[in-house]
């Protein structure tokens, strides 16, 4: 068995803070990362990675809607849909700083009446927007638009003007979020919501736009992850989708799959919200469920080699090792700061 491991934000996403990987115990990953070979590839977000992994080919935007939709269960078909995804917006002194779902918890009631709020506000306009998930919403467009969108991922806890759609249908788009802000600030929806303490649902965020791909590869046969695009990848390629268990062994419980992929995201939401401790707190807990564990079974030859992809918004990095490298005992274990990149 080859199983690749896709880990967003493995490495602290700012070089330059070296103190958040002081006194880290992590000798399963840093044994696992020293011991094989690596490569470093120009930084990507994890939709990025994934649709590159399976096949799918970049359009405006990396076609996440029309696949996250199906796995959702809707019916995409040949139509141009967008991620437009409910978010808080906060204004800290000059910047407009974006807060995802993963900040707030907005019901499937509250999701219908803001959605239907804006399909009466827009009747017309060829707009229509799904909340097929309370957390993730979709807009169907009549015609392709001309621009491009940065993920939502890649927009949480950061300053967003510069963010904002661009390219030839920009400004229009940049209006139209305008607009769904004003409709939204006085919607009773979030008078409710801050009467009772919690963040307003005060726009949303546009993204991962296109058409559904005629067909995709099947690079793994088992895929573990709780997000939703690689289950939709994994389903929609033939490969066996499951959710991420918590713990590796459970991975080799499954019928002997050649190769299989597990998305370990349990780090990205500390990383793009600035949160060190949340961040490291994280890799501790990966440590003990996954990074330990993985590496006494790779020296039983269970699997036989794993592949680390540690996407990341400056540097991706790639780490393979078999059941021989970890015999390699002049590849000294380093610290992952040291593996990073960042001298003491």
């Amino acid at each position: 068995m080859h199983l690749h491991l896709l880990i967003p934000d493995l490495f602290w996403p700012d070089p330059r803070n070296a103190d958040v990987y002081r006194d880290l115990g992590l000798p399963g990953l840093e044994r696992l990362l020293s011991r094989g070979t690596r490569s470093e590839m120009p930084g990507e977000e994890a939709e990025a990675w994934l649709c590159r992994a399976f096949g799918v080919p970049r359009q405006q935007d990396w076609p996440v809607a029309p696949l996250t939709l199906e796995g959702d269960g809707g019916r995409a078909g040949d139509a141009y849909w967008l991620r437009a995804d409910p978010v808080h917006l906060r204004i800290e002194r000059d910047q407009a700083v974006l807060a995802d779902s993963g900040t707030f918890s907005i019901s499937q009631a509250e999701a219908n009446a803001l959605t239907e709020a804006l399909n009466t506000h827009l009747q017309g306009d060829g707009l229509i927007f799904y909340p097929l998930r309370p957390d993730r919403w979709y807009l169907r467009v009549e015609h392709a638009p001309r621009f491009q969108t940065h993920p939502l991922p890649a927009a949480a806890g950061r300053n967003i003007p510069a963010l904002l759609p661009a390219g030839e249908e920009g400004p229009a788009w940049r209006r139209l979020l305008n607009e769904i802000q004003m409709l939204f600030h006085q919607h009773a929806v979030n008078e409710a919501r801050e009467a009772r303490g919690d963040m307003p649902v005060n726009s949303v965020w546009l993204w991962g736009g296109g058409v559904a791909p005629q067909s995709i590869d099947k690079p793994y046969d088992a895929v573990f992850a709780d997000d939703p695009l690689a289950l939709a990848l994994a389903a929609r390629s033939g490969a066996s989708p499951a959710p991420l268990p918590g713990e590796v062994e459970q991975c080799f419980a499954a019928p002997g799959p050649g190769t299989a992929l597990a998305m370990l995201d349990a780090l990205r939401g500390a990383a793009q919200y600035g949160d060190a401790y949340g961040w490291r707190e994280g890799l501790q807990k990966l440590e003990a469920t996954w990074f330990a564990p993985l590496l006494d079974a790779l020296g039983s030859g269970r699997p036989g080699t794993v592949t680390v992809h540690a996407t990341g918004p400056a540097v991706s990095r790639r780490f393979t090792v078999s059941r021989t490298d970890l015999r390699k005992f002049w590849r000294g274990r380093k610290p992952l700061a040291s593996i990073a990149g960042i001298s003491p």
